[in-house]
């Protein structure tokens, strides 16, 4: 099977950035008018335009160019009229789509990664989902985009944005037995997760089969119809295992989901057997990478692993993690602590241990409530550059955090990370 995404996502980004510059730009233009008119008595015929103080700084990249592909995950276009197995139907030209792809690109000062170069891709990550239970409340009477408002453009800006969904999306499903937490969220979340600007999500997991083989097969075809990919479950190892390729700025990636965490051994993927792709023994991983990187640029694996609530990994996650990147993997980005955890790096490549928790509680407190989007540029041969943004969770919603609230996480981080530091900026960098 063969997983084709049409151009509607690169040009939903660009179109809706082009709407938001537009307004910034509307909104400076009368701002500056009055100022200048009723200030210091002059017209914007005599200044030229809009004054050098109220130009931005330099333009973030956007999305150009993001297509996925995976032999085992197929997916349709989000905008296709309906449904149609192993591609997506033709869209009909718009000459909007042309004036916003034709438009050139204008200074910006929103926070985000600036792509230097041409065979560069910006990839960035969020720790766990979770779009229902704890919070169905506040999303029924705010709207399901309600947890997204403040952090918008950290997501929408890099080219790939991912994040680990820690529920299945279902109407239906029977509810698992003998778990302590069975979660269930709404199919008519997702669209709001599409259009804040998430285009992976790894539903490797403790959670994914909490509605059965039902709310597994559900999730994937929401996920689908929604125009978002997935990986982690499928009905044998084989669909489990296999990557999800994704293709932007000309770069291919390949995301491959596992977990080290699973109720029960009858949950997991096996020849024949629908589940989850398990890492207890990282044979199958191994093997699941080493088939990536013959077919991608960059190789990342997203693993559900580590101990709930604990902020410093464990030493079985450092064995792993070594295990993944001396297979071929350039990313390793963790989840399930519900924490945030360090960071490391190992023969030039990253490891995340811990993303914590990004849209799951209303007001979670201390190390629950810290959070943040994991921001890495990355070249052909998938060495990166990592940046973390330090945010912490209000009312369900991660807000960006400055000052010494923000230092307080970037040193807390260096603190429990290994070999690294951050820096004030959140740029991680190795200690010398």
């Amino acid at each position: 099977m063969s997983l084709s995404r049409s151009e509607s996502r690169q040009k939903e980004k660009a179109q809706r950035e082009k709407r938001r510059r537009k307004t910034v730009r509307l909104s400076i233009a009368i701002a500056g008018s009055i100022i200048l008119l009723t200030g210091a008595g002059l017209t914007l015929s005599q200044t030229g335009g809009l004054p050098d103080w109220l130009s931005f700084g330099k333009e973030q990249s956007s999305s150009d160019g993001l297509t996925g592909s995976s032999d085992d995950h197929p997916q349709v276009d989000a905008n296709a009229p309906s449904e149609t197995p192993g591609g997506t139907p033709e869209e009909t030209p718009d000459a909007s789509d042309d004036e916003a792809a034709a438009e050139t690109p204008e200074p910006s000062a929103e926070p985000g990664i600036v792509n230097e170069a041409a065979e560069q891709v910006s990839l960035s990550f969020v720790g766990d989902m979770l779009p229902g239970e704890y919070i169905s409340s506040i999303m029924a009477a705010k709207g399901y985009d309600f947890p997204y408002q403040q952090v918008q453009l950290y997501l929408s800006e890099p080219d790939i944005m991912a994040g680990n969904l820690e529920l299945p999306v279902t109407t239906g499903g029977t509810p698992i037995e003998n778990t302590p937490y069975v979660y269930k969220g709404s199919p008519d979340a997702l669209p709001a997760m599409r259009d804040a600007g998430f285009d992976v999500m790894s539903l490797a997991n403790n959670h994914a089969l909490d509605q059965g083989l039902e709310g597994m097969r559900d999730t994937m075809k929401h996920l689908r119809e929604a125009g978002i990919g997935y990986m982690g479950v499928g009905e044998n190892d084989k669909e489990a295992f296999a990557p999800l390729l994704m293709e932007a700025k000309g770069l291919k990636v390949a995301y491959i989901g596992v977990s080290e965490v699973i109720p029960f051994a009858t949950l997991k993927a096996d020849s024949n057997v629908p589940g989850i792709a398990e890492t207890y023994d990282t044979t199958r991983t191994v093997a699941a990478i080493r088939k990536a990187e013959e077919e991608a640029d960059i190789v990342v694996v997203m693993v559900h692993w580590g101990e709930d609530g604990k902020d410093t990994a464990e030493e079985l996650q450092r064995d792993y993690a070594r295990q993944y990147i001396d297979a071929g993997a350039d990313l390793v980005v963790g989840s399930h602590p519900h924490v945030l955890q360090g960071f490391e790096t190992y023969k030039g490549k990253w490891i995340a241990y811990s993303l914590g928790n990004f849209v799951y509680a209303s007001n979670p407190s201390g190390l629950l409530g810290e959070t943040g989007v994991l921001d890495a540029v990355c070249d052909k041969e998938g060495d990166c550059q990592l940046k973390f943004n330090p945010m912490h969770v209000i009312e369900s919603q991660p807000i960006p955090l400055e000052g010494e609230p923000a230092q307080k996480v970037l040193d807390r981080l260096t603190s429990v990370s290994f070999g690294v530091k951050l820096d004030n900026e959140g740029a991680i960098v190795p200690i010398q």
